[in-house]
């Protein structure tokens, strides 16, 4: 089996990217990358396909490194060329399975579970407390067992945008937020927060602390990512869990992280991270330390029903993000819709992915095609 063709495909209003491999034998891949700009201009580069045109899409860790090594000069480890050759990965893993017969999961080494448990990301554009517990029963009604919220900047709270400081208005109305959340929602339903990587230790140490009796799940991304020791040390000095991990890139990124126990939880985006055997990889290192994986996510049903195959080939999982509500393009663009039961999704046990791309459904809401609609 040879690989003939790669195309991709941006979507519009939401900016997903897909992926496609033609083979010789007529089985075609299926892949999602992350969203960065140019990521889908990216994955149909002559520099990357030519690496790809002619090889067997079986051999999918030799191609992944091939790839890496093929664009060394071009910012390999991190970025949009990770994210698409992460989309590509993707893919090859698609026609991997179809053609053996077996899904994902089971090439990953089976699976520990068959459900996967969803977590909802809320969005709600009124950012009042009683607006997120509004939005997060909706989430509990469909069998969500845990909702997150962004972190909350309010016009007039911040003193100073660029010192990454925090009001003390900012903090009550965040723990505010929490505190209404934990006293609507059922007892068992987790809730954790998301800091976006804007804020200093000093002011996340204050946030923490004040939110501390309130049990939450995380505070994810509480700083920018590109100092481990901090993190550390701020993991150091509270009690409720700290998460991070969607701006890391590969094992390799992740290896200070996971190897100073900076984090309680880490949550890789597998879109850009390197893929799903990287994601494996990664998976296991944070398993030798005991640390739970909760993947970041913010793609379209392709790369969710991707990632859900690692979920369950892993045993560190603990849950996997979910943004609601979601745009209707996340329910027309597969034929399996709905995924989502009672806040889980099923494992799928047919070949590959196991999912049926609608590409008809896509049409309408295609920005740019290089080679994927034909």
């Amino acid at each position: 089996m040879k690989i003939t063709r790669v195309g991709s495909v941006l979507l519009q209003p939401m900016p997903w990217v897909l992926v496609k491999i033609e083979t010789d034998e007529g089985i075609t891949g299926i892949g999602e990358a992350y969203h960065g700009p140019g990521v889908h201009q990216i994955v149909v580069d002559e520099r990357l396909t030519r690496l790809l045109i002619g090889q067997d899409p079986r051999n999918v860790d030799k191609l992944f490194h091939d790839m890496m090594d093929g664009m060394s000069a071009s910012g390999y480890y991190q970025g949009a060329v990770m994210s698409a050759i992460s989309g590509i990965e993707g893919a090859l893993w698609d026609i991997t399975g179809q053609a053996t017969g077996l899904p994902i999961w089971q090439l990953l080494g089976g699976k520990f579970r068959d459900k996967i448990r969803m977590y909802a990301s809320l969005f709600n554009p009124v950012h009042t407390p009683e607006a997120y517990v509004e939005t997060a029963q909706e989430a509990e009604a469909m069998g969500f067992t845990q909702v997150k919220f962004g972190i909350e900047y309010l016009h007039g709270m911040r003193r100073d945008f660029y010192n990454r400081s925090l009001s003390n208005d900012e903090i009550a109305h965040n723990v505010k937020v929490c505190a209404a959340l934990r006293k609507n929602l059922k007892s068992n339903t987790d809730i954790a927060m998301d800091c976006h990587w804007a804020y200093a230790p000093v002011d996340m140490v204050k946030l923490a602390r004040a939110v501390e009796d309130l049990n939450l799940a995380w505070l994810e991304d509480p700083i920018p990512p590109e100092n481990v020791a901090a993190m550390a040390q701020l993991k150091s000095q509270v009690r409720t869990p700290i998460a991070t991990g969607e701006n890391f890139y590969t094992r390799f990124g992740f290896r200070d992280l996971i190897q100073s126990q900076a984090a309680d939880i880490i949550t890789p985006d597998l879109a850009k991270a390197g893929g799903l055997l990287e994601g494996r990889r990664i998976a296991d290192m944070a398993d030798m330390y005991y640390i739970n994986v909760a993947p970041h996510h913010v793609c379209g049903p392709i790369e969710t029903v991707a990632v859900c195959h690692l979920c369950a080939a892993i045993p560190n999982f603990q849950a996997f993000e979910f943004h609601y509500p979601p745009h209707p393009l996340w329910h027309a663009m597969i034929e399996e819709s709905p995924l989502i039961q009672d806040g889980f999704i099923t494992v799928p046990n047919r070949p590959g992915l196991g999912m049926t791309l609608n590409e008809d459904a896509l049409r309408s809401y295609v920005k740019q095609d290089f080679g994927f609609l034909g």
